[in-house]
């Protein structure tokens, strides 16, 4: 293959621990003592020494919280080199927490340094607008966190303005908790959020932080997808 060809394609040089790759794709600079939780089956290539243990004690502490419907959702991954990560073609964004926490719905997380603290809670207040709670993963702490999104992601910053960010639920990917959040169902509003008919619900959002929104209403096109 011509040289001036791979270069249009070869990884650039490192400069922050997580770096998206083209749209689809993370690269972790992996050093020794700074491990990372991944997606099981994320991994697509790696330079260097880089070493994977699949549903580590930690996360088979959890496992049975996460419900994603995929088992154990998470492997460790240790070494020295550079690492890819991959899910499906789905885009990446890499988030960077300085000392904050972020709701994370299970399905789109890609990969997360390990200090950080995590683990699954209910998020309050959905069960009457969504028929059931909702669990997510949530992350707190200074590190790096990669999502993935169906397309091309919005992030909202809430913190601009006065006015609440209304979020249609199997839209949403991630939040700062530090934002409020209150419920708002509507028949008015069901043709134009949502795909389903009746009476649709919405999330607002308000107070300083941002929310992650893909453009995707379905959250179980990737799933299906993998069968």
């Amino acid at each position: 293959m011509d040289q001036q060809m791979i270069a249009g394609y070869a990884p650039a040089p490192v400069s922050a621990r997580m770096e998206t790759h083209g749209s689809s794709m993370l690269k972790v600079a992996m050093q020794s003592g700074q491990d990372l939780l991944a997606r099981t089956g994320s991994m697509v290539a790696y330079e260097g020494f880089v070493q994977y243990e699949p549903n580590p004690p930690a996360v088979r502490q959890m496992a049975s919280q996460w419900i994603t419907g995929e088992g154990a959702p998470l492997m460790k991954c240790t070494g020295d080199g550079l690492l890819y990560l991959a899910d499906y073609g789905a885009d990446v964004v890499c988030v960077y927490l300085n000392g904050e926490s972020l709701s994370v719905n299970g399905t789109n997380i890609l990969a997360f340094d390990a200090h950080l603290q995590w683990g699954v809670q209910r998020v309050k207040g959905m069960a009457k607008f969504a028929g059931q709670g909702l669990f997510n993963v949530a992350i707190t702490g200074t590190g790096w966190v990669a999502l993935t999104t169906r397309g091309t992601p919005i992030v909202v910053d809430c913190g601009r303005g006065e006015d609440e960010t209304y979020v249609d639920p199997d839209a949403l990917v991630a939040w700062s908790t530090s934002l409020k959040m209150k419920g708002k169902r509507s028949f008015k509003a069901s043709s134009m959020i949502g795909r389903g008919s009746g009476e649709a619900y919405q999330l607002g959002f308000s107070g300083q932080g941002f929310v992650v929104v893909q453009p995707s209403e379905d959250s179980t096109d990737r799933l299906r997808a993998r069968g």
